[in-house]
C-alpha cells in the first residue's frame, strides 16, 4: 500500500512550537484524508527547527466512491436554516433536495454522491488547505506573497507511492512554492538540496547531512550523552525535562559539550546559579552526586560540529554565564542589604488589582487570616504566622526576583535566613505559593500551612467579592489552581476546616463594602470549591456517583469540611464493595422504585411513621426494630464523624430488608395495611440518607 511524505521547509521555527505544530500537522491532515476516504495504517509527525514533516504509512491508492442522505431542515424553516443546509450539502438550491416524511413532519434531505478519485489528487487539495489555515500562536507574511506561516516557507516536499515502487511528487502550488521532492539537510553543515523519494530515504539522507529528524530521538540523544559527560567529571546531571524539550527545538544536530565557570559563583544560592545559566544559555547544571551541591560546570548544547571539538563554543558560553552570574552576585549582595521589613514599605505602591488595593493592604488581608488560622493548624505561637505572612511577599521588589520572577518566596526564604529570622517563619515565606501544580508539594509545616492557605483563600475571596471569576477556559488569575492547593491543603493535612465559615469570616473582617457579603456570592464561591473537589476526587479514582451522593447529604456550600466528605466518600466505597453494602443497595432501590410508584399513582407522599400496631407479620416487626436500632447507632457514629462505623449499622439492614420482601406483600388489599408497609418503606429510605443519598448512586 502507498506512503505519504510530506516535509514544509522553512526558516528557523520557535522551539516552544514544534512540538504542538507537528502533532496539528498530523491531525489535520489526517483528518481530511479519512474525511475523503482514505484510511491508513500508521503516522509519526517530525519537527526540526526548520521543518515540519509527516510520514502516513498504509494509505489507500485511491478514495472510494462516497454516497450519502443528508437529513436538513423541516419544510417551512426559516431561511438561514435552509441555507446553512445547502452550503453543508453542497446544493446550489433547495430543489436539489428531496422531501422525506418521518413522525415530526416533512423534512428535507440532501443525496450527496462523490466518485472515487486517485488518493494524489486528493492530497493534492488537502496539504494547501492545511498549510493556508495552519493554527500558529503567531505567524509572518513575507515578500509580496499572502500566505501566513511561522516564519517564511522555503519548499515543500511531498511524495506518495508503494515502497515496492518509484513513489511520485504530488504537485500542487502554495502561494509561489511549488512541492517536490528535494529537501536540505543542516543550514551550515550540508545546507545543499537533497533528493528524495520516501521516509526511509529521506530520514537516511538527512542523517548523513547532519539532521536528525526525529524529536524523541534528539531528546534522547541530548540526555545520553549529557548524563555519560557529566559521569566522566565524576558529576550528575541535574535533569530538567523543560529545558531539554526546549534544546531540542534548538538544534537539528545535537553536539553536547561540558563549560566550566569560576568556582566563586558557587557561594549564589543553587536555585540563583541553575536560573541564570538555564535562562540565559539554554544549559543544563551539574552537581556532586555524594553532596548534591552544585559544581562549576555545565552542559551545553550546540547545533554545530566545531573542528577545534567545541573548544570556542564553550569559551564564548563560559563568557556569558560568567557575566550573568556577575549580575547575580550583584543582587545578591544588594539586596541583602535591606531588611525585609523595610521592604515591605515598598508593596504599598504596588498595585495588587485596582478593584483590591496594594499589595501592602493584601498582605495585611493575609496576615491577619493567617494568624487566625494559626491555632486551627497549630502554628504556636500565631504571631510566626503573622509575621511570615507580612514577609512574604517583600522579595517581589527586589532585584533578584525581578531578574529571575520564577524565584519568588525562594529567594525571600534566603534572604529571611540571612538576617537570622526563625526558621519556620523563613520556609512560610518560600512555601506560600505551594502547591502550583498538581505535582507540586503540599506545605506542612503549621506556620507555611497558615499562610499558604491565607494567600490563597484571600485571592480567591476578593476576586468572588468583586465578581471576577473564572469564564469558560479561561482564568487569568489562577483561581482554579489556587483552590485546588487549598483542598489539598486541607486534605493532605487532614485540617478540620470549614471552608465556608472561613470565607465568611474573611469577607466579614477584611472587606468592607456592603454588597461584598452577599450570600449567593459566598454559594458561588463554595460550589466552585465544590467542583475543584470532585476533580481532585475523580483524579484520585473516586466515583463520581459516591461523590453526588455524599455532597447531596454534607456539601461544601452547606459549610461541610471537605476531609468529612472525602472520608465519606471512602467510607461509603468500602462499603459498597461488601455484599452486605450491593444487597442493602438493591434492597433500597426496590423499596424507592415501590415508593415511587405509588406516591405518584396516589398524589402523596408516606413519610410519616408507621403504626407499630399495623405490623401483622413478624418481618414487619423485625424491620421496623432494626431501622430504629440502625439509625441510633449510625448516629452514634455520625456525631463522632466515625463514617466505617455508621456504614456498618446500616448494613445491619440487609438481612431484616431482604427478609421483609421476601414474606411481605407490600401492596396488600387492606388499603390501611397497604399505607403503613409504605411508610415503612420510607422509613428504609430515611434510615440511609444521614449516610448519603443512595438514589445517586449507580449499578
Amino acid at each position: 500500500m502507498p506512503d505519504l511524505l510530506l516535509e514544509l521547509y522553512s526558516e528557523e521555527i520557535p522551539a516552544r512550537m514544534q512540538a504542538v505544530a507537528q502533532e496539528n500537522l498530523r491531525k489535520l491532515v489526517t483528518g481530511k484524508l479519512v474525511d475523503a476516504g482514505l484510511t491508513y495504517e500508521g503516522t509519526k509527525a517530525f519537527s526540526t527547527p526548520r521543518r515540519l514533516a509527516l510520514t502516513v504509512q498504509g494509505m489507500l491508492a485511491r478514495a472510494p466512491d462516497f454516497r450519502e442522505e443528508k437529513k436538513g431542515p423541516r419544510v417551512g424553516a426559516p431561511d438561514g436554516a435552509i441555507q446553512g443546509f445547502l452550503k453543508s450539502a453542497g446544493l446550489k438550491s433547495i430543489g436539489e433536495a428531496k422531501i422525506q416524511q418521518d413522525k415530526k413532519g416533512d423534512f428535507y434531505v440532501a443525496l450527496i454522491e462523490r466518485k472515487g478519485r486517485p488518493a494524489a489528487e486528493v492530497i493534492a487539495e488537502i496539504v494547501p488547505e492545511v498549510v493556508r489555515n495552519f493554527p500558529w500562536p503567531k505567524s509572518m507574511r513575507w515578500g509580496a506573497g499572502t500566505l501566513a506561516w511561522v516564519r517564511p516557507l522555503h519548499s515543500i516536499l511531498c511524495t506518495f507511492g508503494p515502497e515496492t515502487e518509484e513513489p511520485e511528487v504530488v504537485h500542487f502550488e502554495i502561494d509561489g512554492i511549488k512541492s517536490g521532492n528535494i529537501t536540505f539537510g543542516h543550514p551550515m553543515l550540508a545546507p545543499g538540496p537533497i533528493e528524495v523519494k520516501r521516509t526511509g530515504d529521506w530520514m537516511e539522507k538527512l542523517h548523513k547531512a547532519r539532521v536528525v529528524v526525529d524529536r524523541d530521538w534528539r531528546k534522547a540523544e541530548i540526555m545520553a550523552d549529557a548524563k555519560n559527560l557529566a559521569l566522566a567529571q565524576g558529576l550528575e546531571l541535574v535533569e530538567d525535562e523543560g529545558l531539554l524539550d526546549e534544546v531540542a527545538g534548538l538544534v537539528e544536530r545535537p553536539v553536547v559539550l561540558v563549560g566550566e565557570f569560576d568556582k566563586t559563583y558557587l557561594d549564589l544560592p543553587p536555585e540563583v546559579i541553575r536560573a541564570t545559566i538555564r535562562n540565559n544559555q539554554k544549559c543544563f547544571v551539574l552537581r556532586d552526586a555524594k553532596t548534591g551541591k552544585l559544581a562549576n560546570k555545565f552542559i551545553l548544547v550546540s547545533n554545530l560540529e566545531a573542528k577545534d571539538g567545541g573548544a570556542a563554543i564553550k569559551a564564548g558560553n563560559a563568557r556569558v554565564i560568567r557575566a550573568r552570574l556577575a549580575d547575580a552576585k550583584f543582587f545578591w549582595e544588594q539586596d541583602r542589604k535591606i531588611k525585609l521589613e523595610e521592604r515591605a514599605k515598598k508593596l504599598e505602591g504596588i498595585v495588587f488589582h485596582k478593584k483590591l488595593g496594594t499589595q501592602a493592604e493584601r498582605v495585611e488581608r493575609i496576615a491577619r487570616l493567617a494568624a487566625e488560622l494559626a491555632p486551627i493548624v497549630k502554628a504556636d505561637p500565631k504571631k510566626k504566622a503573622a509575621q511570615a505572612a507580612r514577609l512574604a511577599k517583600t522579595d517581589l521588589v527586589t532585584e533578584m526576583v525581578g531578574e529571575f520572577p520564577e524565584l519568588q518566596g525562594l529567594m525571600g526564604k534566603y534572604y529571611a535566613l540571612a538576617e537570622k529570622i526563625d526558621p519556620e517563619v523563613a520556609a512560610a515565606i518560600e512555601e506560600h505559593y505551594k502547591p502550583q501544580g498538581p505535582s507540586d508539594r503540599v506545605p506542612t509545616a503549621p506556620v507555611s500551612v497558615a499562610v499558604a492557605l491565607a494567600d490563597k483563600i484571600d485571592t480567591l475571596v476578593g476576586f468572588w467579592a468583586i465578581d471576577e471569576k473564572p469564564t469558560g477556559s479561561k482564568d487569568p488569575y489562577a483561581l482554579r489552581r489556587a483552590a485546588l492547593g487549598v483542598l489539598r491543603i486541607i486534605l493532605d493535612n487532614r485540617l478540620p476546616i470549614s471552608l465556608r465559615s472561613l470565607v465568611e469570616s474573611h469577607l466579614e473582617h477584611s472587606f468592607h463594602k456592603p454588597y461584598l457579603s452577599e450570600a449567593s456570592r459566598i454559594d458561588n464561591l463554595m460550589a466552585f470549591f465544590e467542583d475543584r473537589l470532585k476533580v481532585q476526587l475523580r483524579d484520585q479514582h473516586a466515583r463520581h456517583d459516591l461523590v453526588d451522593a455524599v455532597l447531596e447529604i454534607g456539601s461544601l456550600v452547606e459549610g461541610e469540611a471537605a476531609t468529612l466528605v472525602v472520608d465519606r466518600v471512602t467510607a461509603l466505597g468500602k462499603f459498597l464493595d461488601t455484599e452486605d453494602g450491593k444487597n442493602l443497595l438493591v434492597g433500597f432501590r426496590r423499596a424507592a422504585n415501590i415508593l415511587r410508584d405509588e406516591e405518584k399513582r396516589d398524589k402523596r407522599h408516606y413519610s410519616d411513621e408507621p403504626s407499630e400496631k399495623l405490623f401483622s407479620l413478624p418481618e414487619e416487626k423485625s424491620l421496623f426494630s432494626s431501622i430504629q436500632a440502625a439509625e441510633q447507632a449510625a448516629a452514634t457514629a455520625l456525631s463522632k464523624n466515625d463514617y466505617e462505623s455508621a456504614m456498618a449499622a446500616i448494613a445491619k439492614l440487609r438481612a431484616p430488608v431482604d427478609a421483609f420482601f421476601d414474606k411481605v406483600t407490600v401492596n396488600a388489599d387492606d388499603p390501611k395495611l397497604r399505607e403503613n408497609r409504605l411508610k415503612l418503606l420510607d422509613r428504609i429510605r430515611a434510615a440511609t440518607r444521614p449516610v448519603a443519598d443512595f438514589s445517586k448512586i449507580g449499578g
